[in-house]
This record gives C-alpha cells, sequence and structure tokens, in this order.
C-alpha cells in the first residue's frame, strides 16, 4: 500500500460522492419546491408517500419529521398506551427504546441470535406476560427478522407487530419487502441510511386504513380540517424539500442496494483468510447491508489501529439499551441478562460500507484490518 493510499481517509459513509453524482438533479428537484413555495407536507411529500409506498408494496405511507417520530407514532395508532410492555432488542438506537416510552409503555428486551444480531424469536416467546401488547422486531444492519415466524408467534398470542425498519430501506424476506408484513413499519430517512434525506425524515408504512388515518391526523397536530382537531397530536410533517430530495434518491435505491450486495460478496470474500474476524451473517431473504458489520477481539485496539491507517469504522451499538442510564430504571434488568448482545457490543465493527465504493476500496480496508489484528494479537 502506497503512503499516499495509506494516508487518503476513508470515511465509514461517504455521502459528498453521493451528492456529486446526482448534483444537477438534486438542485433541480430543490428549485420545483421553491418555485411552488410549497414547503410544509404538500404535493412533493404526496408523491413521494406513494412512491415508498408502492416500494414497500403497502398502501399507505405516511410521511413524519423523523424515524423517531415515526415509530412513536405507529406505536400509539396501533393501540400502545400506559401499563403495556413491548418487546424488543436492546441492541439498537437509542430511539426504539424512546419511542416506547413516550407512549407510556415499558420495553421489555430480549436477547438475539448469536449469528445475525437479530432478535431471537425464542426469547419473544419466554417474554411474553399479561401485559405484553407489541413486539417490535429490529431489522438490523440491512437484515430482516424471521417475519414469518414473529408473525405466527405473535398471532397466537394476540400481539401487534411494529417493525423497526429503519436499516432495511428494501429489503426482502420472506418474499415480501421489509414494511410490509406487520400491522405498521417505520423507516428513518437520516442522511446515512440507505435512502438519506438532507436533514431529518421519517415514514410509517401500513395496510391497516384505521392505522393510516390515525398517524395521518396525529402528526399534524390531530386536525380534521385546518384549524379543526379532532385529537391532540404534535408536529411532525416532512418538509417539501426532503421530499423532493428523496424522490431524486428513490430512483437509484434498487441499483445501490445491488452494489452493497455486491461490495459485501467481496468483503466475505476476502475475510474468509481471517480467523480473527467473524463477520456478521445476514439473514436469509435479501438483506441491503445498510452497514457491514464483523465482530473481533480487542475491537477497541483494532479501530485505533485502522483509524491511524485511514479507515473510518462505527459501532453499532456500543451499550445495550438495558445498559444505558436512561432505560435503567424500566426493564429490572442488569449486566449479564442479555449475554449475547452484551458480548456482541465488544467485538462488534462496522466497516465502510457505501454504492459508490470501490473493490479497490474494500482490499484496502481489508489489508488494513489483517495488519490491524494481527499487530494487537
Amino acid at each position: 500500500m502506497s503512503e499516499a493510499t495509506r494516508l487518503r481517509r476513508l470515511p465509514l459513509v461517504d455521502l459528498r460522492r453521493q451528492h456529486s453524482m446526482l448534483d444537477d438533479d438534486i438542485k433541480a428537484a430543490i428549485a420545483r419546491v421553491f418555485d411552488a413555495s410549497d414547503f410544509i407536507l404538500g404535493s412533493e411529500v404526496r408523491a413521494f408517500e406513494g412512491e415508498f409506498a408502492e416500494l414497500c408494496g403497502v398502501p399507505y405511507a405516511i410521511a413524519c419529521g423523523n424515524g423517531t417520530d415515526a415509530l412513536e407514532l405507529a406505536l400509539w395508532a396501533a393501540g400502545v398506551g400506559p401499563g403495556d410492555e413491548i418487546i424488543t432488542v436492546a441492541n439498537t438506537f437509542a430511539a426504539t427504546g424512546e419511542a416506547i416510552v413516550r407512549c407510556g409503555a415499558t420495553p421489555r428486551f430480549v436477547d438475539v441470535d448469536p449469528d445475525t444480531l437479530l432478535m431471537d424469536l425464542a426469547q419473544v416467546e419466554r417474554a411474553i406476560t399479561p401485559r405484553t401488547r407489541a413486539v417490535i422486531p429490529v431489522h438490523l444492519f440491512g437484515s430482516c427478522v424471521d417475519m414469518k415466524g414473529l408473525l405466527a408467534l405473535a398471532r397466537r398470542h394476540g400481539l401487534k407487530v411494529v417493525e423497526d425498519a429503519a436499516q432495511a430501506h428494501g429489503a426482502v424476506v420472506d418474499g415480501k419487502r421489509a414494511g410490509s408484513h406487520g400491522d405498521a413499519a417505520t423507516f428513518s430517512f437520516y442522511p446515512g441510511k440507505n435512502l438519506g434525506a438532507v436533514g431529518d425524515a421519517g415514514m410509517v408504512v401500513t395496510s391497516d386504513f384505521a392505522v393510516a388515518e390515525r398517524v395521518r391526523g396525529a402528526r399534524d397536530h390531530g386536525r380534521s380540517g385546518k384549524y379543526e382537531h379532532a385529537t391532540i397530536g404534535r408536529n411532525s410533517r416532512m418538509d417539501g424539500l426532503q421530499a423532493a430530495v428523496l424522490r431524486v434518491k428513490l430512483r437509484h435505491l434498487e441499483e445501490w442496494n445491488r452494489r452493497r450486495s455486491q461490495l459485501a460478496d467481496r468483503y466475505r470474500f476476502l475475510l474468509d483468510d481471517l480467523p480473527e474476524v467473524k463477520v456478521v451473517a445476514a439473514s436469509p431473504g435479501t438483506p441491503v447491508y445498510h452497514l457491514f458489520v464483523i465482530e473481533t477481539e480487542h475491537r477497541d485496539r483494532v479501530r485505533e489501529a485502522l483509524d491511524a491507517m485511514g479507515i473510518g469504522t462505527g459501532v453499532h451499538y456500543p451499550i445495550p439499551l438495558h445498559l444505558q442510564p436512561a432505560f435503567a430504571d424500566l426493564g429490572g434488568m442488569s449486566a449479564g441478562s442479555l449475554p449475547v448482545a452484551e458480548r456482541a457490543a465488544g467485538r462488534i465493527l462496522s466497516l465502510p460500507m457505501f454504492p459508490e465504493m470501490s473493490e479497490t476500496e474494500v482490499d484496502r480496508v481489508v489489508d488494513a484490518l489483517s495488519d490491524a489484528v494481527r499487530g494487537v494479537r
């Protein structure tokens, strides 16, 4: 590896490359919004809702201000409230747990499969109590939970299912898109997602008309008319500018996801000869590799070594929710309660993954990783 290559930094995600390729289309979309002065909800948002619903294979998509709001609104619309327990995983972003708590419910965290780090359905079954109202499967890293098995379990116990698909735009499991399985599903369009805005934005998707109508009203101050308010709602309206940019990017999503899969295949091929590294397995179906995650001993030292070689990395996520101070008094769980998630939290490392990467850059990451893990033995 040349000195120039070694010093040129490769980030975890490079949005500059993506936006430079789409520059003319994005500028035209923004100009269209300014020409119409259609800044809040409006025609661009309605068009994006229809296009995203079609992608997911559902009749209803309701745009929100961000993915956290989307999850809270979906839970509320599905009937979740004070006194309820909601089963989910702890190895997720805080928003998953926040949405539960803000509905007045209590999260009940379960452990995950050691290979995929996705929700362990056997643990879900054991966690059900008379207070359990719903399950939130988190489609982590671009891979989907076993939805056929989870839905069968949920039907047996009369539970709602709200998919957290914030990392799974376009993924497929059991022949259907992520987001089309449960009573509702939510997406984040945070800029670094497979389909990312240029700010915050989110979406609820559902096949249930009543859920859709409840979310649609609640996101806009509970309106039933311009100055008529049927319920107490909130302000969680998507900007027209965000919708216009997302519509440009949506046209490329399938191509970008295919490219992510190609890069993941190359990573796996090259890492097969590196026994110090375990690749987190993708679930069956068609994952979309929002992240490419490995496990390795001495993770923090390996990460420091990669950083010194100009390789950006991430950790998704270093502290499981049941061990976070914010949730400490809610689930009654302590260290050791979720051994698989807790062990993984100290070992996982996200490697650079974005569709504009080249094979040569994947090779560079693997070469650097090989040097790093062998240097910290």
